[in-house]
């Protein structure tokens, strides 16, 4: 769904000159991972004392327009993301804002988001990218839950273009603070694995979409 007006056109400009390369916005990011398929990279949030992440992947299988109707797919997304404990969309006040609670691992406790998203199309340097940004969104309408913690401060962008073949190039800016009490281990944990098990089982649903032609 195209949703309009919930962020400017400087929002979608700064996402793709973010994500034009690791270190585009001048500061210093870590290589997380090397890979064949992506390259990942982190910077310790000192605000939060959780990383952000950027993440560069080729998925040569999977066209432009493919990679961005699964990621925008919530029903779908119920079925191959295993940490997705519930997941919807409602119009509120105008706005089709997404509700999203995510499994952690026991004793921790799950954790929850509302948010609001848009894409759209943009010509960055005679290149077609499609531009995907999401950001918290706060309303009454959707009252926290008893026991999940409610994350109030996210931000993902994505841009999705042609790798000149079959398939695209996927750039990645994920930013997320937990809140609460998070041990260690699983910092660590989420560090290491959270996003390249989010790329490995997205280009896994791109080759197994059901509406794929």
């Amino acid at each position: 769904m195209e949703l309009q007006g919930d962020f400017s056109e400087e929002e979608f400009r700064k996402a793709c000159a973010e994500l034009e390369n690791p270190a585009s916005d001048g500061k210093v990011w870590e290589s997380l991972v090397e890979s064949e398929s992506f390259n990942i990279y982190q910077m310790l949030d000192e605000q939060s004392g959780f990383y952000d992440y950027k993440a560069f992947g080729d998925f040569k299988d999977c066209s432009p327009s493919l990679y961005a109707e699964v990621y925008m797919d919530l029903e779908y997304r119920k079925q191959w993301d295993a940490y997705v404990k519930e997941l919807y969309e409602q119009e509120i006040c105008g706005k089709m804002v997404i509700y999203w609670e995510v499994k952690y691992p026991f004793p921790v406790a799950n954790r929850d988001y509302v948010y609001i998203r848009d894409g759209r199309d943009l010509n960055l340097n005679g290149r077609t990218v499609r531009v995907i940004l999401a950001k918290s969104f706060s309303t009454p309408e959707i009252p926290e839950k008893y026991g999940v913690i409610r994350v109030s401060d996210y931000r993902q962008s994505l841009v999705i273009e042609s790798n000149g073949k079959e398939g695209c190039k996927v750039s990645m800016f994920y930013h997320d603070n937990p809140g609460g009490t998070i041990p260690t281990w699983l910092v660590n944990w989420i560090a290491k694995n959270g996003v390249p098990n989010f790329l490995h089982d997205i280009q896994k649903a791109c080759q197994n979409y059901p509406k794929k032609t």
